[in-house]
């Protein structure tokens, strides 16, 4: 197994904090988002790669997150992601946002992604040869992904 990627780093601003002075939930969805383009990148398989492949690209069916630790104005995100099951049509990942300055572990991030052939709209079996090169960003579930 594989030790995961750094997939973002940004810094939490006032703009992205509630009323209670803390990171709102939407904002720890846009960074896990983003870092998952990075993800899919740093594996080897971009979006563009997909497309070569033909009209192929994955779609998020399942999300959870878990707060664990919460984020003010200032704090330095970091968040590491791998994927932790390839499967025939989906796969899943998981991704840990800490807190840049602590280490802290402040949420984790589960998702499901499905392949999805956008022809047809319909899920699609995984192509050739994307189970080798996803498997560089294969790591165990259950992993802790260490300290910043």
């Amino acid at each position: 197994m594989n030790e995961p990627f750094e997939t973002y780093r940004c810094t939490v601003f006032p703009w992205h904090c509630d009323q209670f002075g803390h990171m709102n939930a939407r904002w720890y969805a846009a960074h896990f988002d983003e870092a998952s383009f990075h993800l899919y990148h740093q594996a080897g398989l971009s979006y563009g790669r997909m497309h070569e492949a033909g009209p192929i690209i994955t779609v998020v069916a399942e999300i959870t997150i878990e707060y664990r630790h919460e984020m003010l104005a200032g704090d330095l995100v970091i968040v590491r992601s791998g994927f932790t099951h390839l499967g025939n049509k989906s796969l899943r990942r998981t991704a840990r946002l800490y807190n840049g300055d602590t280490g802290t572990l402040c949420a984790v991030e589960h998702a499901r992604d499905v392949f999805f052939d956008e022809t047809t709209r319909s899920s699609t079996p995984m192509p050739d040869g994307f189970r080798e090169i996803l498997k560089t960003g294969l790591m165990p579930e259950d992993a802790e992904t260490g300290e910043t």
